[in-house]
């Protein structure tokens, strides 16, 4: 039989309504939840870690940081065979990409929470939380880099998003759909993922900002930011990755200043590419030395050029990582 580590970290999977401010908070230990996932002793030995009980936008980098040193030093143990993580779903898929991107094994790693509190009907918790570990003991999801799992559906962290702020199936992946799915307690993948590039950084010292793109924006923002030195910049642009004639200056200034521009779409689906050569658009922006993010949306964007940065890549290494 073997043996997933979970590591219980907080988020709405961990919450149930305190009466007195008719709210959900975080209430139940690791032990609390991990009884209602009756008869997952038939399928695995599980070993019980609690990391935090913090609501996932009380995540920071350096928690996050922690939390990847923490796995690793799980993963490098030889009795153990993967890892189930919970998380809360507002930042799951951010704390999911930094992980791909900075643990180095075939072990599965699984990240799940809950959509519903202990306190709705309807808690998805217990369930997710089952399937994770199922997913987590199947050897088809050795080498398959850090998955979620959600509603009996399995997406790549690499490729995942949180698309409904309510649904049971929230979590899903624009383009390609989920890459498997586990139906009665077995684990079915249906395509491969590549494998990203990994990064090692000890701290993070230089942040990331991210600008969502809209009608007549200026370049205010990107001036704020080039002020406060932070390392690099990602702009949901517009589209195939076009912005305001207005932003223009301000990018210009950007790329003058060494500072690292990622281009992403604000679009849910499809990718950036240098379609349009009019003021703003995208071949204009890509002869200035803006680099093109291809389907990341803004937050994974960021995740990677921040990784990209504190690990000490230049510029051109930067580019080669995206595109």
């Amino acid at each position: 039989m073997k043996k997933i580590a979970v590591i219980f970290n907080g988020g709405t999977i961990s919450m149930k309504v305190d009466e007195r401010i008719k709210a959900a908070i975080p209430s139940l230990t690791g032990e609390e939840i991990m009884a209602m996932v009756a008869g997952i002793e038939n399928y695995a030995e599980i070993e019980s870690y609690t990391f935090s009980s913090m609501p996932s936008p009380h995540m920071t980098f350096k928690t996050i940081l922690e939390l990847s040193n923490f796995v690793r030093d799980l993963v490098n143990r030889s009795d153990i065979d993967g890892i189930v993580i919970t998380h809360g779903t507002d930042t799951l898929e951010e704390t999911a990409y930094f992980l791909d991107l900075t643990i180095d094994t075939s072990k599965p790693i699984v990240i799940t929470g809950a959509m519903r509190s202990s306190s709705e009907l309807g808690y998805d918790g217990p369930f997710n939380l089952a399937t994770s570990i199922c997913t987590a003991i199947a050897d088809d999801s050795i080498g398959r880099g850090v998955l979620v799992c959600f509603n009996g559906e399995l997406n790549s962290a690499s490729e995942v998003t949180k698309a409904n702020s309510m649904a049971l199936n929230a979590f899903r992946t624009p383009n390609f759909g989920p890459i498997g799915i586990v139906d009665n307690n077995k684990v079915i993948f249906y395509r491969n993922t590549i494998n990203p590039s990994k990064y090692k950084i000890d701290k993070i010292e230089k942040d990331v900002a991210l600008i969502k793109c809209a009608v007549d924006m200026d370049s205010t923002f990107i001036d704020f930011i080039i002020e406060r030195g932070y390392g690099g910049i990602v702009i949901e642009a517009l589209g195939r990755g076009n912005v305001p004639p207005k932003m223009v200056s301000g990018i210009k200034r950007a790329i003058d200043s060494n500072i690292p521009v990622i281009i992403v779409s604000r679009c849910f689906e499809g990718r950036v590419h240098e379609s349009y050569g009019y003021e703003g658009g995208g071949k204009m922006l890509l002869d200035l030395g803006i680099i093109f993010g291809d389907t990341l949306p803004g937050q994974k964007a960021r995740v990677k050029l921040l990784l990209s940065i504190n690990s000490g890549l230049s510029m051109e290494q930067i580019k080669k990582q995206f595109e």
